[in-house]
């Protein structure tokens, strides 16, 4: 594994970037826009979008969606409105039917709405039982360990009545370091490298039930684990989410790989916004060297410093097309790759926004 210091930074300084910036934002032309109406983002699936308390409104979020003509969401994160129960694929069952009579009335197509589920996004330790309970409701996708992950603590450190209910509420810690992190948190692997047993039969549940698996914030040596593991039993339904995010900082080479090990790159607009800041051309020329076929693009938004996740979905097909990303690989990038990943079918013909 390089060290950190000499891993690339592909956050690129303003005054390079504008070189490559500028002539790109002067030739990409796709059409007027007339707010609020969201163009060019007709048959997409976002597979990565936060919709939890004091974040951007899940079924508001999904009716604009439905008139801006994209296919579906899944929701990582959704507000509880029935029971307070982890259980989001309830909870999005009742957004669907929501959405549902919405779009009747308004003589619409209405998207379709996926549950995702965190095995600690309740900040429980992760449990066989409360996984197979999820999975029977009819969860789409699987998280890993993300915000209380020790990588994460270590990276960016947490609030700290995650691990001490004593704190005030909003208080955030420093990085920690990494023993007292793992201490926190959670990792997947044991003191010889290899994956807990725990978290391996997590992924054999998983790749039985066909839903789709995200890594999580794992660690680059959780990351070749978890690959050779799916490997093995040939499941081929894996994504690793924002490579270029600080948690995973994956670089070209290390994308490829795991590209060709049958493992899905979702590339975000988290790393591109301001917060991370994420040079786009970099990213398209990621995901060229990966290629469209083993990418996906997902807003990763929710925020309320962000934008909400249908604009997000047009601002990075937005940059990506920019610079050079075709309309056949946006659309395997943003329709038929996440389909596949869903294990649902789309049209051939693409409907025109």
């Amino acid at each position: 594994m390089t060290p950190m210091n000499e891993r690339p930074n592909n956050a690129t300084p303003s005054r390079e970037r504008c070189v490559t910036s500028y002539p790109t934002r002067r030739r990409y032309r796709p059409g007027v826009v007339f707010p609020p109406a969201v163009p060019g983002v007709a048959d997409m699936y976002d597979i990565h979008c936060h919709a939890h308390e004091g974040q951007q409104d899940a079924l508001s979020l999904a009716k604009l969606a439905s008139q801006s003509h994209m296919r579906g969401i899944v929701y990582k994160t959704v507000k509880s409105d029935i029971s307070g129960e982890y259980r989001p694929a309830r909870d999005v069952a009742a957004l669907n039917d929501a959405l549902q009579r919405w779009a009747g009335t308004e003589d619409l197509e209405s998207i379709t709405c996926y549950a995702g589920y965190g095995i600690t996004m309740d900040n429980r330790p992760p449990s066989m039982q409360r996984l197979r309970e999820n999975l029977a409701d009819g969860i789409a996708a699987v998280w890993l360990p993300v915000f209380n992950h020790a990588n994460t603590l270590n990276t960016v450190g947490g609030l700290v009545r995650w691990w001490d209910p004593s704190a005030k509420v909003g208080d955030h810690s420093e990085p920690l370091p990494w023993d007292l992190a793992v201490a926190r948190g959670y990792y997947m692997l044991e003191a010889n490298g290899k994956l807990k047993e725990e978290y391996a039969e997590y992924i054999r549940a998983i790749a039985d039930a066909g839903v789709v698996l995200f890594t999580g914030h794992a660690t680059h040596p959780e990351i070749w684990a978890i690959a050779d593991l799916c490997d093995s039993i040939g499941f081929r339904q894996t994504v690793i989410d924002h490579p270029f995010s600080p948690f995973i900082d994956l670089n070209i080479a290390e994308m490829q790989h795991l590209a060709g090990r049958g493992i899905t790159l979702n590339f975000t607009f988290d790393e591109l916004s301001p917060l991370l800041g994420i040079d786009p051309a970099k990213m398209y020329a990621a995901i060229r060297a990966v290629g469209p076929e083993h990418c996906t693009l997902s807003s990763d938004a929710g925020e309320p410093l962000f934008p909400h996740s249908v604009e997000c979905m047009r601002l990075i097909s937005g940059y990506m097309s920019a610079f050079g990303i075709n309309a056949q690989e946006m659309r395997t990038m943003c329709t038929d790759n996440p389909a596949r990943l869903l294990g649902i079918s789309v049209l051939e013909s693409v409907t025109s926004a």
